[in-house]
């Protein structure tokens, strides 16, 4: 029997409804789970471990390439399915000491014609364009730093003189690297320029990806949920980035970590503490854990609500935030405002 949670509000209405118990669980890794060192932490695999003991389907989802991620999964107990570039792609997971990357179950590549306009694009924005297919990682001979990607990755990658050129058939994604944070308004110059050939988004400040129309991390979820018959109003979905937003969007119980961008924190019904607190790990130990009574009470502390969502200057609509004043008249920054959520929602409404 399933337990409804705390009734949504009408900004709310085109999400599923949270109910209990969760029964699936998409994870991004790097930003949520994962630090800028890279390290998985006691508690976060102790808390992953508990939630797949209380019966619930933990999954990875996560913009980096299947094989990469193997190691972690293995790393914190996790078998079935894994959900990589951006969505793009879902493996079954090989069982441990298995050979190969895993049955592939959905592969949604980006046209070779489009793949090619996305690294010429990128190039004229003085970006460094590389290419993902399959277990695949494709980057410039010339790029001086391929060998930081591949420790990033943990995968070797392949050097090619002609990066337009080695696109001969579809690829499963375009990653645009940046040497400082992205510029203001690029995510939005390149949705404008591939619109209705790809779907770019922000992974990292970084990172700017190119993928096929449509693609994305709720829809995978959404995929995955159906497959495995779990409605979504039982899911819960954590992320930190702007190719988060959708999978928080898609699910009962969507949850952005501390810090994470405006829109991000738009389209969650919950707020993490920070990954430097392993502020997913509190929040499986919170909503996934413990009973359904249990959990919809302890979601009380994390919810953001309509009040702490207007006092913080963030609008229901995704990507319509606008900056607020503080008390003293500044207008608040972004970190101030993430940081104003957080303690909001510390608090409890």
């Amino acid at each position: 029997m399933t337990s409804p949670a705390s009734t949504p509000s009408p900004t709310r209405d085109r999400r599923p409804e949270p109910r209990f118990p969760i029964r699936l669980v998409a994870l991004d890794i790097d930003g949520t789970l994962l630090d800028h060192d890279l390290i998985l932490r006691d508690r976060t695999r102790a808390a992953v471990r508990s939630a797949v003991a209380r019966g619930a389907v933990v999954v990875l989802a996560t913009g980096r390439m299947a094989s990469s991620v193997r190691p972690l999964a293995e790393a914190i107990g996790l078998r079935g399915p894994l959900i990589a570039y951006q969505g793009a792609l879902v493996r079954e997971l090989p069982a441990p000491g298995e050979p190969g990357p895993g049955r592939l179950l959905h592969h949604d590549p980006l046209p070779a014609e489009v793949a090619r306009a996305a690294v010429r694009w990128s190039y004229a924005q003085g970006l460094r364009p590389h290419l993902n297919h399959l277990e695949r990682f494709i980057v410039p001979t010339d790029d001086p730093n391929a060998e930081d990607y591949s420790l990033f990755l943990g995968a070797r990658a392949e050097l090619v003189d002609d990066l337009e050129a080695a696109i001969e058939h579809p690829i499963t994604k375009v990653i645009a690297v940046a040497e400082e944070p992205l510029p203001e308004g690029i995510l939005a110059a390149a949705r404008e320029a591939f619109a209705g050939r790809a779907a770019p988004t922000i992974s990292h400040p970084r990172f700017l990806e190119f993928v096929a129309p449509g693609v994305s991390k709720g829809r995978a979820v959404r995929w995955l949920a159906r497959r495995l018959g779990i409605p979504l109003e039982q899911t819960l979905a954590i992320g930190d980035q702007h190719n988060d937003v959708e999978m928080l969007r898609a699910v009962g119980h969507g949850v952005a970590m501390a810090g994470a961008p405006p829109d991000v924190l738009a389209a969650a019904r919950y707020l993490a503490p920070p990954v430097g607190e392993e502020g997913a790990a509190q929040i499986l130990e919170a909503l996934v854990v413990p009973s359904p009574a249990a959990a919809e009470r302890n979601a009380r502390r994390f919810r953001i609500d309509v009040g702490h969502r207007a006092e913080v200057g963030l609008r229901a609509d995704v990507g319509m935030d606008e900056p607020r004043m503080c008390d003293d008249g500044r207008r608040r920054s972004e970190g101030e405002r993430s940081e104003h959520v957080a303690k909001a929602s510390r608090e409890g409404a």
